[in-house]
């Protein structure tokens, strides 16, 4: 799973929208309004962003990464991936065909 924020929703939409689209994505989730406590050239910013879940396989990582970076509005974007170790396994075999 990777996540990402965005400081607008229709960032976060036409992220996930682009991601599903090009199969790289098996599904985005978008939660908000969050705020977001952070360090940003020195200083303590305070902000209103918008979480972007998504699923996703470890074959497909590099690309989906260039492809958030293309489009994503951040000059230094958050792209975290973190492994899913356990599921649902008829999920997880969704997934993985989703984005193949």
């Amino acid at each position: 799973m990777v996540i990402t924020t965005t400081p607008k929703k229709n960032h976060a939409q036409k992220i996930c929208r682009v991601l599903a689209k090009k199969y790289l994505a098996a599904c985005c989730q978008i939660v908000g309004p969050i705020e977001s406590h952070y360090v940003w050239k020195n200083r303590v910013e305070v902000n209103k962003e918008y979480l972007c879940l998504i699923k996703t396989t470890k074959a497909r990582y590099k690309e989906l990464e260039k492809a958030i970076k293309k489009i994503h509005p951040y000059e230094v974007p958050e792209i975290i991936a973190t492994d899913i170790s356990n599921g649902y396994k008829p999920y997880l075999n969704w997934l993985g065909n989703a984005v193949k």
